[in-house]
């Protein structure tokens, strides 16, 4: 979510999004709220983050708790490390409706955390 945000403030943007383990397909529940959004992430794959490691990066930026104990390191060059923490949405419990409510609410937490520290580098 966090990269088709950041994608979608900035065409200009070279993102890419992975995970320490990532899924064999973006969460559909993620693609449901995102496309509420008017984003649309049926055509992403996850990928695995050691396919980025030993490139340069002017950010590398974690999002999940998680994320920021296990990151791997990054060999190549980064310029700036960065944790921008949110709930992973795919822990979240409940009926179906709740569990909806919950991507919404990461997803919007994730939209408003992610502008706002790109409008801070303006």
């Amino acid at each position: 979510m966090a990269e088709a945000f950041l994608r979608s403030f900035d065409s200009n943007l070279e993102v890419h999004s992975a995970g320490t383990a990532p899924a064999n397909e973006v969460h559909p529940k993620a693609v449901a709220v995102m496309g509420e959004a008017g984003i649309d992430l049926s055509g992403h794959q996850p990928e695995l983050v050691d396919e980025f490691i030993g490139q340069a990066w002017d950010y590398v930026i974690t999002v999940c708790g998680n994320a920021e104990e296990n990151c791997p390191v990054f060999i190549g060059e980064v310029k700036h490390r960065l944790h921008i923490g949110f709930e992973d949405p795919a822990d979240a419990t409940g009926t179906e409706v709740e569990i909806l409510e919950e991507f919404r609410r990461i997803r919007d937490e994730i939209h408003e955390g992610f502008y706002a520290w790109l409008k801070a580098l303006d």
